[in-house]
Order: structure tokens, then sequence, then C-alpha cells
């Protein structure tokens, strides 16, 4: 399997900007474009702010992948995932990465520089770009993610 040719858009908020750097060194050397929508410094910002700007990105269809770090990717994951056909995973740990792509079609990936070392963060890049949607049952469900959010009687 090859990573996406496609462009990822990332973001981070001033917790998760040395990650975020690395993160975009770990792409440029894996010849995977990117565009970097901040924050640019370790100063103090609103980590909302970025993951919505990456969500809003992916679901515009103008990138077909994101990438949202934070301190622990808690918060950034709870604001990506509010934004309709996002779903955005994160992940800690190898088997995550794969489960998301495998299983849930992830389109924004997300990291807590707190939480994550380098090395485990290089490898869960690594297989979230390289991992494909199964489909099968896991398409039926996958819409479900979307479509369960409209329905009132659960």
């Amino acid at each position: 399997m090859s990573p996406p040719s496609e462009k990822i858009i990332i973001g981070s908020d001033h917790a998760g900007y040395a990650l975020k750097e690395f993160i975009k060194t770990e792409l440029d050397r894996l010849g995977i474009q990117h565009k970097d929508i901040g924050t640019n410094s370790m100063d103090s910002v609103d980590y909302p702010i970025y993951a919505a700007r990456v969500a809003k990105g992916v679901a515009s269809g103008e990138y077909a992948r994101g990438i949202a770090i934070c301190g622990s990717g808690l918060g950034a994951s709870m604001v990506a995932n509010r934004f309709k056909g996002i779903r955005a995973a994160l992940c800690v740990t190898e088997d995550m990465a794969r489960y998301s792509r495998q299983h849930n079609n992830a389109n924004v990936l997300v990291l807590g520089e707190r939480i994550t070392p380098l090395d485990i963060a290089s490898k869960v890049l690594r297989i979230w770009l390289e991992e494909e949607f199964e489909g099968g049952r896991h398409e039926r469900r996958v819409k479900q993610i979307d479509e369960i959010t409209e329905k009132e009687d659960l």
C-alpha cells in the first residue's frame, strides 16, 4: 500500500505545535503534500479554532484527509466530530490507526502531543496514511454515523 496522493490539511493549537511540526517533517519525508493552517507558535491559542479549520477543510471536500493536534487530542477530536461527514479518530496506538482506517474510514487523524511519543506518532501516521477502508459490513456502519444524528427514535 502507498500513502495517499491527495493534499492533507493539518492544524494544531499551541499544545500540539511541536508535534505538528514533527508530523509535517514526516509528511515531507513521505512526499505527501500538506497545508498547515496554524497555529504557528507556542503562544496560547484555542484548540477549537484549529480543529474546526481542519474539519471544515475535509468536510468541504477541499482536502480528502486532515490531521488535528492538541495537547491530549481529546478536545480536537470532540470539535472535529461535530462536522457532518467527519470521522475523526484519536489514535494513540498503531492498532487504533489501523482500525480507524480499515473499519471506520477515518478522514481526520487526531493526535495528542502530551500523550504520544514521537516514535509512536510516526508509526501511527504511517499506518493511518497507508491503510485503506475495507468497506463491506463496515460501510453500513460508517453511513450510520451521519444518519444517526438525524434520527429521533433510537
